[in-house]
């Protein structure tokens, strides 16, 4: 893959850098790529695909932060990698995807020899922060119907599909509820025509 082609907002010479010191790795959709408590020695830059970014309870109820495209890395992930923590969030591919992973080491020394990835790491943070504040928003004052609605939107646009393929089980797990109190609200989504379900499928008609 032309690195070129999904990094075009990097400088020539920073593109040949991660060329030279990058590894890129494909995963398969359902992988997990990274996991909770994980040691972290490299950045992810997503070069093709989808990723799911969540958070996990105690209880093991997760909670979907926000969703990772081409040309993205994760902001959770550089915050661990500056201050040597350990990765408190799983990732996980909702389609195939391709990687390129970036050395540790070089995080700090680009910030300062290219404007193009300092104000790729700035953007970064700041986009993933108003995606996190956004489901804080919606956990606070949306009405589950509202929230699932928006669940599956933000699902149908990472992998660009409006037939998505996910079962009740999964989205009762994912929001933190049950399968039942699920399902009862798609019937009525669907009563509404704004989702059409199918054997372990939700066709969203609304975007």
């Amino acid at each position: 893959m032309n690195l070129s082609e999904s990094l075009y907002f990097f400088e020539p010479d920073l593109l040949a850098e991660i060329a030279d010191l990058g590894v890129v790795k494909q995963f398969q959709r359902e992988t997990v790529i990274m996991e909770i408590g994980t040691h972290i020695k490299s950045v992810p830059l997503i070069l093709s695909g989808s990723i799911k970014v969540v958070r996990e309870d105690d209880r093991g109820h997760e909670l979907v932060l926000y969703y990772l495209e081409k040309g993205d890395t994760c902001a959770v992930t550089l915050s661990c990698c500056l201050r040597g923590q350990q990765s408190g969030i799983r990732a996980i591919a909702e389609t195939d995807v391709s990687l390129v992973f970036i050395p540790l080491e070089k995080m700090e020394a680009w910030v300062v020899k290219y404007k193009s990835w300092r104000t790729f790491v700035f953007e970064s943070y700041e986009l993933r922060m108003q995606e996190m504040m956004e489901t804080i928003d919606a956990l606070a004052f949306l009405k589950l119907d509202e929230r699932l609605i928006k669940y599956l939107k933000e699902k149908a646009i990472a992998i660009k599909e409006t037939l998505l393929p996910i079962t009740h089980q999964d989205i009762a797990h994912e929001m933190g509820t049950s399968r039942v109190v699920i399902s009862r609200i798609l019937k009525k989504l669907e009563r509404d025509e704004k989702v059409k379900l199918h054997r372990n499928k939700v066709e969203l008609l609304v975007l």
